[in-house]
C-alpha cells in the first residue's frame, strides 16, 4: 500500500490505517475488547497518526469502537481519528456524526444495497496497513469474504478468532 500523508503547517505526517472486520455475533467480548484496546494503545503511542476504520454491522464493530474510544481517552486523541465507514446513507447517520470523528461513504450510491457492504469491506481492506479481525473460518458471510480478500492481498492481519486470549 502506498503511504499517505497529512500536512500540518507544511509538515508531512505519516498516516497508519487500521481496519476492523468481524462477525455480527461474537462471544467472550470482555477479553477480546481488552486485547484490542492494548493493540490500539500501542499504535497510538508508536505511530505518528492513526486512522481507525470501522463499520456498524454487529457485535465486533461495536466492541472495536469501544476499544478505540477507551484507548483514545487514556492515551490521547490528538494523533488519531475514528471513522465510521458506511456502505450507504442511513437514517441514523446524523446521530453517528456526533459519536465518530467522521462518517464516510466510499461506495457509489447507485450500488445495490446487497452488494454495498461487500464493496465497503473491500474498500476498507484496501486502505488498511493492519486488519484487526474476529473471523471464524467455519462461519460464512461478509466478514469471512473480507478476510479471504485481505489474505489474498497478503495484508497484515491479526485475527482474534485464531488467537488464544
Amino acid at each position: 500500500m502506498e503511504r499517505t500523508f497529512l500536512f500540518y503547517g507544511g509538515q508531512g505526517v505519516d498516516i497508519y490505517r487500521v481496519t476492523f472486520i468481524g462477525h455480527r455475533e461474537i462471544h467472550g467480548c470482555f477479553d477480546l475488547e481488552n486485547a484490542i484496546e492494548k493493540i490500539i494503545r500501542d499504535i497510538l503511542r508508536e505511530k505518528e497518526y492513526a486512522e481507525f476504520y470501522v463499520g456498524r454491522n454487529g457485535d465486533f464493530d461495536i466492541l472495536a469502537v469501544s476499544a478505540v474510544k477507551r484507548a483514545q481517552k487514556a492515551i490521547g486523541h490528538d494523533n488519531s481519528t475514528l471513522t465510521l465507514v458506511q456502505p450507504y446513507k442511513m437514517k441514523d447517520d446524523e446521530y453517528y456524526k456526533h459519536f465518530y470523528d467522521e462518517v464516510f461513504y466510499p461506495i457509489d450510491s447507485k450500488t445495490h444495497p446487497k452488494n454495498a457492504i461487500t464493496m465497503r469491506n473491500r474498500w476498507m481492506v484496501d486502505q488498511a496497513d493492519l486488519l484487526i479481525a474476529y473471523v471464524e473460518n467455519d462461519r460464512k458471510g461478509g466478514a469471512l469474504t473480507a478476510l479471504k480478500y485481505a489474505e489474498k492481498k497478503n495484508a497484515a492481519i491479526i485475527n482474534f478468532a485464531k488467537e488464544i486470549l
